[in-house]
């Protein structure tokens, strides 16, 4: 089925968006429970950042779409398949150097993704990247410096993270999925070209995992589902909690 440079857009953003709002949910967990007091208001500004992007492209999205649905319409009234984040965003927080690694390997990602994104036709979609590229370069300097303390640390910091990395990998891949929504808004210099981020993104992920002196895992198998709407059992779970209170009181504001 064709799919039209509206709906292409909608669907473009919507996954921005759900990456970030679901990532940014999971941070959020941290608050309160941080290693050091440091690390949880660290986290917890993080996760903020994150639920800023998504406010702002949802807000783009639900003007793309045109159908009356606002932001928040998007963020807390869709059911769990309507949601297009990768599956890495929704994995389990688990032990610190898991939050870590997960964080580390998106946070690579977003940095190449959202400066490839600044350079679109699209001048509010290349706005609101280029706001956020500056708070992902913080991110992915936080996240790097933590893979590399973890690692090359205690030697239950390196077993641990390690895992972590072993553990994660295998999520890794879904970061690079791309379909008619992205070869249509490519040719009209709307979108990125996510295939061509693959490369860069593993020389940087080699670069920090050396100095950190952890392995890249041997297997090469990948989990995907999330962008097409398959997601693991965790994002019911997760949505439950966050919809909670629009589910309760349908159209509470603050």
């Amino acid at each position: 089925m064709e799919i039209n440079k509206q709906d292409a857009l909608f669907e473009f953003v919507l996954r921005i968006a759900d990456d970030s709002l679901i990532l940014g949910h999971r941070i959020s967990e941290w608050c309160g429970h941080g290693p050091i007091l440091e690390e949880d208001i660290a986290l917890t500004n993080i996760a903020l950042d994150f639920v800023g992007q998504a406010t702002n492209f949802y807000d783009y999205a639900a003007k793309v779409e045109g159908k009356c649905r606002t932001a928040d319409d998007l963020a807390f009234l869709r059911f769990e398949r309507e949601y297009k984040n990768v599956l890495l965003v929704e994995q389990p927080n688990g032990h610190f150097g898991d939050t870590i690694a997960r964080q580390f390997f998106f946070d690579v990602f977003r940095k190449l993704f959202f400066e490839e994104l600044a350079k679109s036709t699209d001048e509010e979609l290349a706005g609101i990247a280029e706001k956020s590229l500056l708070e992902t370069k913080y991110h992915l300097r936080h996240s790097s410096e933590w893979m590399i303390r973890l690692g090359d640390g205690t030697e239950e910091s390196h077993a641990k993270i390690q895992e972590s990395v072993d553990t994660l990998w295998r999520y890794t891949g879904e970061l690079f999925f791309s379909n008619e929504v992205d070869a249509l808004l490519l040719n009209e210099k709307i979108g990125v070209d996510i295939a061509a981020l693959k490369r860069p993104w593993e020389k940087q992920v080699r670069e920090i995992l050396g100095e950190a002196t952890i392995e890249i895992p041997a297997h090469a198998w990948q989990q995907a589902g999330g962008r097409t709407g398959v997601h693991s059992e965790h994002l019911g779970y997760l949505l439950t909690e966050l919809q909670y209170m629009q589910r309760a009181y349908p159209g509470m504001e603050w």
